[in-house]
């Protein structure tokens, strides 16, 4: 349930002070003593606030910041024709980077929240009834005057992409300002996570209350185009997971051979992050660490290819899940690779059979 601006400075104040006197709390959020008792009783049922002195819970959750959009696939029967109305089927589903990310990761068994913008509409509503078994939604931010981001892509008869659209205007409203109403979560979280759907200063922001906090850092583009969002170093940054097209952006080099995904990964590193990875599909990864020069890592093959939506968001989230649950720098990559294949021989953009069990066996097998 989303926190009011109300009960969101409340539970500042006891942070700074667990011990504060009524009556001063009520003088400065400037409301009676009695609406102030009705806004603590309301807290303590929504589990916000535990104990006589008013000691917040540890949150200890993992902290997803940027997408989570409806997507839209519709196939074109026969040939396509401009100006004129042309028939289709349609099929959608909940997406989105941060969002998928969550899912991942709540399925693995970590307690996860996703911090964003939403409308509030019924695209919003498909979302919630798809992700809340599995992800904490409180730190949603719903907008009157904004829709849900949606990505409609429109393909031919053979699969291939035709034309699509993408509707993502409610991200520019997740501002810095959105985000420290949320710093007691953020603060307390294992790690943060952050998509570049975000706009820049946003990136910048968390960069830097990441430093001063000591949160480990999870930056993840989601397309070249949105690489413009990068923070201006990695400095403070734990993991950097990013794809051929996101790396050749980074490093205004062009990628191809063995040698150039090695250099670019050195390159990468320089900028001060921890740990570096570079997917390339079928050629599998590249990936490096501050005690680990760069090593490539051979794909998984699938079986059969289902659908590729999904695969990359499953590779990070395997990574992020085995690099808490303290794997070698090794089995962290590998885990993220097993994650991306079984995701890629799965209809579904998050498989519903993914548990911490399932894939630490998968990894033995």
């Amino acid at each position: 349930m989303t926190l009011t601006e109300r009960e969101q400075a409340l539970i500042q104040l006891i942070k700074e002070n667990p011990f504060m006197q009524q009556q001063e709390m009520a003088e400065k959020l400037e409301m009676s003593r009695p609406a102030l008792a009705n806004l603590i009783s309301g807290l303590v049922k929504k589990g916000k606030i535990i104990g006589r002195a008013y000691v917040l819970p540890k949150e200890n959750k993992i902290i997803c910041i940027g997408g989570a959009n409806m997507d839209r696939k519709l196939h074109l029967k026969g040939q396509v024709q401009m100006g004129t109305s042309n028939p289709v089927t349609s099929t959608e589903s909940v997406g989105g980077v941060a969002r998928n990310i969550a899912e991942n990761l709540g399925r693995l068994g970590h307690q996860v929240s996703l911090l964003t913008t939403a409308g509030k509409d019924s695209d919003w509503q498909a979302i919630v009834a798809a992700s809340n078994a599995f992800i904490h939604l409180e730190e949603v931010e719903q907008l009157e005057q904004c829709s849900t981001g949606s990505y409609t892509a429109i393909m031919d008869e053979q699969g291939e992409l035709v034309m699509a659209t993408a509707n993502m205007d409610v991200y520019d409203a997740l501002t810095p300002q959105i985000l420290m109403k949320h710093e007691h979560v953020l603060s307390t979280a294992p790690a943060i996570i952050v998509d570049l759907n975000c706009p820049k200063e946003t990136v910048d922001y968390i960069q830097q209350f990441a430093v001063t906090r000591e949160v480990p850092l999870i930056i993840v583009p989601v397309s070249s185009p949105k690489m413009n969002r990068m923070p201006t170093t990695l400095e403070g940054v734990t993991w950097f997971i990013c794809n051929t097209d996101e790396a050749e952006t980074l490093t205004n080099r062009t990628i191809t051979s063995e040698a150039d995904y090695l250099q670019a990964i050195q390159e990468i590193a320089q900028m001060g992050v921890e740990n570096v990875v570079i997917t390339a599909g079928a050629k599998g990864v590249y990936a490096a660490n501050k005690n680990l020069m760069p090593t490539h890592f051979e794909a998984r093959a699938a079986n059969q290819i289902e659908d590729v939506t999904g695969a990359g968001d499953a590779f990070v989230s395997a990574v992020v899940h085995a690099w808490l649950e303290k794997y070698t720098f090794e089995q962290t990559i590998q885990a993220g690779l097993i994650n991306a294949k079984n995701t890629l021989e799965s209809k579904f953009t998050v498989r519903p059979e993914l548990t911490k069990q399932s894939l630490e066996q998968e990894l033995e097998d």
